[in-house]
């Protein structure tokens, strides 16, 4: 057996580009994506989508180099969608940048990732264009195509930059091949794409993923939660989001109905669910609270399966949700595990509990995904596992396929994650349970997650360092129902400073300067922050003030999604 080796026939790249080949086949005339605009909708099979994304990627690689990085502003379209597949299929590496991001951000990504082409939201025209002029005079800016709906198709590329606008969407799939050969990896370890961290550093760090890591996470995806052939998927999730925690491909390879939604609220997704007979969804836990506090008069006509992370889901929320019909599955990932490798599998025993405890369990992270090698919870100094009691505190290590290759340009931060001893370091905290089942018990660096997305609380006191009214600064997470954590600021003022600034003051303050979802949503004013006999400010002493903070109610009423 040791003279038996590899050979072309059995040494194939993987690659979940293959999914939407077998998906023509198989699903050709079933739909692949249902779209409605302001006035009209618009439905493909998987054997349009198949030749629509053959066309955009033979276009693309007439503009832009193998391996060079193609850029994607843009919500849950089915451009967005399209691009999934046909940006790699050019050979090509795809990075969504998230459209909730500031244009000096968004400036910054584009930079680093050296992007040549950008694929731009008719809404997100004057942000991207405001990003790129904050490129330096000597630094080429990348080419700009308009992506526009239905109705829009006939608008003309705007005339504001014209240097910039090269064509639109529809005009490149319009022009392209759809006998195109798309290119192939020559190896599966090639990058796939590039995305960025939504703020655990004071800047973005790219994640660097593979196709052969992709592909694992796709099949993980519709193991783990058991998703069926012929599913309707509702995009609530962001694609932005670690490419929409790998569905994109994992949708292709089950021959589900993609239902696109460029904005939604709590009516949208019932109407949408109603309509389109909808079976899963994603969605982070300020999602799900929208859905649960809003009044329906009947529960749901059939049970949606939710997959929810992040933050994680009050017991009270998921008790509502499923009282609704929704049915709560709660997992964990990072950027750099490209979606979901962590989930609370349920076990048959647990059903036995009052629903009050099985909320709690479901709380949980859970087991490692069959995508994963081994999760554990370790000292962070001596790399030996905690005692699996519950209460002994570690940091999160991962091993498996799903991790990502590494950071784009930053060695000594990949260095740091990816350590010699075999493990990837997430930087979470978290505590093993005598079952084997985890639990996040803190962000390191003090991440906040808010509405699914992460924030430093370093970018934020910087911003708050940088008002001449504040002497000190300190950011925590505050518990909240509706968006998981909030960022609650904690500040002391200069003495002589008059008249002294209003809590209302330092927010708008902060919007000027940052993000609006890394604005606090509480500012505290105390004369000193507590602090360490080495002068460290005690920020386990301010979370526990946070959590005695009622939230305001206006933070229930709104959506970021």
């Amino acid at each position: 057996m040791d003279q038996l080796n590899p050979s072309p026939a059995n040494l194939c790249p993987l690659t979940p580009l293959t999914l939407l080949e077998r998906a023509a086949v198989v699903n050709g005339d079933c739909p692949s994506i249902i779209y409605t605009a302001t006035t009209t909708t618009t439905t493909y099979t998987w054997s349009q989508t198949h030749r629509r994304c053959l066309q955009l990627a033979s276009s693309i690689s007439s503009l832009v180099k193998r391996s060079q990085v193609v850029s994607v502003v843009a919500p849950n379209t089915p451009a967005m969608y399209e691009l999934h597949f046909a940006v790699p299929m050019s050979g090509a590496i795809l990075n969504n940048i998230n459209t909730r991001l500031d244009a000096h951000n968004i400036s910054i990504i584009l930079r680093h990732s050296e992007s040549k082409l950008i694929f731009v939201d008719h809404l997100s025209v004057s942000l991207t264009l405001e990003a790129l002029s904050l490129f330096p005079p000597h630094l080429p800016k990348p080419l700009l195509i308009l992506i526009t709906d239905d109705e829009h198709r006939s608008t003309p590329i705007p005339a504001v930059d014209n240097n910039y606008f090269l064509d639109t969407y529809e005009n490149l799939v319009r022009k392209g091949n759809p006998s195109f050969e798309w290119v192939r990896p020559a190896s599966e370890w090639a990058p796939m794409v590039l995305n960025y961290t939504s703020g655990t550093t004071s800047s973005p760090k790219g994640v660097v993923h593979s196709h052969r890591g992709l592909y694992i996470v796709t099949l993980v995806s519709i193991i783990d939660w058991s998703v069926p052939k012929h599913c309707v998927y509702l995009w609530t999730l962001p694609m932005f989001h670690s490419n929409g925690w790998g569905y994109p491909w994992a949708m292709a390879a089950v021959g589900g109905t993609n239902i696109c939604l460029r904005k939604f609220d709590a009516p949208k997704i019932y109407s949408s669910i109603r309509a389109h007979n909808v079976t899963h969804m994603c969605a982070a836990p300020v999602v799900l609270n929208m859905l649960v506090n809003h009044p329906i008069s009947d529960p749901l006509p059939h049970p949606v399966h939710i997959l929810t992370g992040g933050a994680p889901p009050p017991s009270s929320v998921l008790l509502r949700a499923e009282s609704i019909g929704f049915l709560v599955c709660h997992g964990y990932g990072l950027t750099e595990t490209g979606g979901v490798v962590v989930s609370c599998a349920w076990k048959p025993e647990w059903n036995k509990y009052p629903m009050t405890e099985k909320a709690k369990l479901k709380a949980r992270q859970g087991v490692r995904t069959i995508g994963m090698t081994e999760v554990d919870v370790v000292d962070p100094d001596s790399g030996s596992p905690v005692k699996r009691d519950g209460s002994e505190i570690g940091e999160i290590v991962f091993k498996g396929g799903c991790v990502m290759l590494g950071y784009f340009k930053d060695p000594e931060s990949t260095a740091k994650c990816l350590k010699k001893n075999g493990w990837f370091y997430t930087g979470d905290v978290g505590v093993m349970h005598p079952d084997g089942y985890l639990e996040i018990k803190d962000r390191s660096k003090d991440v906040i997650i808010t509405g699914g997305e992460n924030l430093s609380s370093v970018e934020v006191e910087s911003v708050l360092y940088a008002n001449p009214a504040v002497n000190e600064a300190a950011v925590v997470a505050k518990p909240d129902e509706f968006w998981g954590e909030t960022p609650c600021a904690f500040v002391s003022l200069k003495s002589d400073v008059s008249p002294k600034p209003t809590e209302k003051e330092i927010m708008e303050y902060c919007r000027e300067n940052l993000p609006h979802y890394m604005v606090p949503k509480t500012v505290v004013f105390k004369d000193e922050l507590p602090k360490t006999s080495t002068g460290k400010i005690q920020k386990f002493v301010l979370r526990e003030i946070a959590k005695e903070i009622r939230s305001s109610s206006s933070l229930r009423t709104t959506s970021r999604m």
